[in-house]
C-alpha cells in the first residue's frame, strides 16, 4: 500500500510546522523538502479548511498548526486525504463492475488489512511523529 503524495505532503506540512512552532511559508516548506511548490499549496489550501493550519495572507505571511500537536490525529489526517473507498475496484458498490463481486475473499481481506492499518494510526498523533523536534527542525533546515 502507497499513500497518495496528497497524504504525504499533509503529513509533511504538519510535521514541519510541528517541529518549528513557527509560521511558514508554502515556499519555504517546498524549499526544504525539495517538492512541487504547487502540489504544497494544493494540500496547504485543505489542511486549512479542514482546521489543521491557520493561515495569513500577503507578506509576512505563512501558515501555522491550528492545532496543538497532540490534537492531530494521524489517521483522521490520512483518512481526509485518501480515497480510500476505492481501494481496489470492487469495494465500491455503486461502481464495481467485477463479475465475481461477492463470491471472492479478496473485498473481505483487503477491507481487513485497510481497517488494521487506519486503526494502527489512529494511535499516532502528530507529536509522537516527533519525538526529537529539534533534531528534525535541524535536518529540516540542512543543518
Amino acid at each position: 500500500m502507497r499513500l497518495s503524495l496528497h497524504s504525504d505532503y499533509a503529513l509533511r506540512i504538519l510535521m514541519a510546522l510541528g517541529a518549528t512552532g513557527a509560521q511558514m511559508s508554502v515556499d519555504e516548506i517546498a524549499a526544504r523538502y525539495g517538492v512541487s511548490r504547487n502540489h504544497l499549496a494544493k494540500v496547504a489550501q485543505r489542511l486549512q479548511g479542514l482546521g489543521y493550519v491557520a493561515t495569513q495572507r500577503g507578506r509576512g505571511g505563512g501558515m501555522r498548526l491550528a492545532q496543538e500537536p497532540a490534537a492531530i490525529n494521524v489517521g483522521a489526517v490520512v483518512r481526509a486525504f485518501e480515497n480510500l473507498d476505492n481501494f481496489v475496484e470492487c469495494m465500491d458498490p455503486a461502481t464495481s463492475a467485477c463479475p465475481v463481486r461477492g463470491a471472492c475473499g479478496l473485498q473481505g481481506a483487503l477491507g481487513g488489512a485497510l481497517s488494521a492499518f487506519l486503526r494502527h494510526l489512529d494511535g499516532f498523533t502528530l507529536a509522537d511523529l516527533l519525538p526529537q523536534p529539534a533534531r528534525f527542525r535541524a535536518l529540516l533546515e540542512g543543518a
